[in-house]
């Protein structure tokens, strides 16, 4: 079989937060494509501080621009039409087909949206609006696509959000698509987890649940196989896989720090550093990082060691410290200042040792912050590292730029509300590079191989290391491989042909009913 019916689908969905959905979604995606399907991802609403810019200027998750990249496609808002932005613990800026849209608290997400901050599109019938705006979306794919491969979000049990969801069987049902339940046995109760899942959904629901994949699993498979005929006997549905465990595999997800590409370089096989001397990579792990993968490209380098720190005294030996972006600059800043990382990065920038900012952290180097748009904090004072000054515009800057930095050409995309004025230093990117230290609005630019080693050889001459970059990393190639690697997962370790008439056919027909099933 070569192929699947015009608009079919799928929803991943998982026991619990990551479990595997991202990564089971991009392996599917892989699999479908290699073998000749038109497949695209889809995630009706992603909470992620990792977001990438479209080509056509929208924003979206990173991991539906990865599943993207995984079929083979250009990633566009469709893909991921809600994308909530935490600011806090309390409220997240809402991305609506790739634009921001307002402010809005977790209960007015969830519950009755509205409110000061929330956008004319969420005021009044919220949730209805979302799910259709969704739908639509989901719609279009479908016309456009053979197959679409939803990612669900969380747990599809949650019980005290289903009034509201629009992400997993509110999604599920409005396509009626059938439902794999993906689980993590590395975390133990894989089975009970199963169980629990399903019959805490209603009929309606349950009806749509097709069966479960099993992920992160170590050892014999059939020590598994009693277990999983049990789980079929008790719930009438089958397991449809057991991906083994594999270190790396997590590219671009959400916001745990140990999923993204780093991961996979670090963990497995690596060759060893070409020049004498390794080169040591400081991230400060900032509050509401975001689109910390900017350094899963340094760490893709034979001989760079890439960590992220909280205390000043973990820069000391560093030879390179990243200041990330970040949803909130003006908090950020003020943890430098309290952990005293300003007062050490200020020591690095007089000794001429190099440190790196990228958006929000580029706007922390700066002389001046003017923000009533983000900490609504006004006047702030930056750390005065860079001769910039930056005012928060309440229009977010989105956008794909190209350009050249030390004599290699450049490309990146920009996420930020903050616009910066720069009134000295030598030009760099966007921003300025006075001494050794550095900043740009730039996301990515990082992962354009020439720009980097000239940029690694700037850092090991200032640090005084034998470092010499490796001549041929590439790292479009490393993520092709580690994407190739999803697809051969679910390849060689899921029932396909089964996942097939799922996608093409639906869920079987006459799945019992679990009890209690939904209040």
């Amino acid at each position: 079989m070569t192929g699947t019916r015009r608009g079919g689908g799928l929803l991943v969905a998982g026991t619990t937060s990551d479990a595997g959905k991202s990564v089971v979604t991009a392996g599917i995606c892989r699999w479908l494509t290699r073998r000749g399907v038109k497949v695209a991802p889809f995630k009706a609403q992603n909470m992620s501080l990792n977001s990438f810019v479209t080509r056509e200027g929208a924003e979206i998750g990173r991991a539906q621009a990865m599943q993207a990249q995984a079929a083979r496609v250009e990633p566009t808002a469709l893909m991921n039409p809600v994308l909530l932005k935490p600011g806090g613990d309390q409220s997240s800026q809402v991305v609506l087909l790739g634009k921001p849209v307002g402010e809005m608290s977790a209960r007015g997400f969830f519950g009755e949206p509205g409110g000061p901050s929330a956008g004319k599109e969420l005021r009044g019938g919220g949730r209805e609006r979302l799910l259709g705006v969704v739908t639509d979306c989901l719609e279009q794919l479908r016309g456009t696509y053979d197959a679409v491969i939803c990612e669900g979000a969380g747990s599809p049990a949650e019980i005290n959000l289903r009034r509201t969801d629009i992400v997993n069987m509110g999604i599920a049902r409005a396509a009626r698509f059938p439902v794999v339940v993906v689980g993590d046995i590395d975390r133990g109760g894989v089975f009970a987890s199963f169980f629990g899942t399903t019959a805490l959904l209603s009929p309606e629901d349950q009806s749509l649940i097709a069966g479960y994949l099993v992920n992160k699993f170590r050892g014999d498979v059939s020590l598994l196989e009693p277990g999983m005929e049990m789980l079929r006997g008790l719930t009438g549905r089958a397991t449809y896989g057991v991906l083994p465990f594999r270190h790396g595999l997590g590219i671009d997800e959400e916001d745990g720090l140990r999923v993204s590409l780093r991961g996979a370089v670090r963990e497995s096989a690596v060759a060893p550093p070409v020049g004498a001397d390794v080169l040591r990579v400081a991230v400060c792990a900032v509050p509401l990082m975001s689109n910390f993968t900017d350094v899963d490209a340094l760490a893709a380098e034979p001989g760079v060691v890439v960590r992220f720190v909280d205390r000043a005294e973990e820069l000391v030996d560093a030879d390179l410290v990243v200041v990330p972006g970040t949803r909130g600059t003006v908090k950020a800043l003020a943890w430098l200042r309290e952990r005293g990382l300003a007062d050490a990065l200020a020591a690095r920038a007089a000794e001429g040792r190099p440190v790196l900012g990228i958006c929000g952290g580029f706007q922390v180097l700066g002389e001046h912050i003017e923000d009533e748009v983000e900490s609504r904090a006004g006047a702030v004072d930056g750390l005065g590292l860079l001769p910039v000054r930056v005012r928060f515009a309440r229009e977010k800057t989105l956008a794909r730029p190209v350009g050249s930095a030390l004599g290699e050409e450049v490309s990146g995309y920009e996420i930020h509300h903050g616009v910066a004025e720069v009134l000295g230093g030598t030009p760099f990117l966007d921003g300025c590079r006075v001494g050794e230290v550095w900043g740009t609005h730039w996301h990515g630019s990082l992962e354009s191989d020439g720009f980097r080693r000239a940029f690694l050889r700037e850092v090991a001459a200032a640090a005084g290391r034998r470092f010499v970059p490796a001549p041929n990393t590439s790292f479009g190639v490393l993520r092709e491989e580690q994407l190739d690697l999803l697809g051969d997962l679910i390849e060689e370790h899921a029932d396909t042909e089964a996942l097939l008439r799922l996608i093409e056919g639906g869920a079987p027909a006459g799945l019992p009913f679990l009890p209690p099933g939904a209040p």
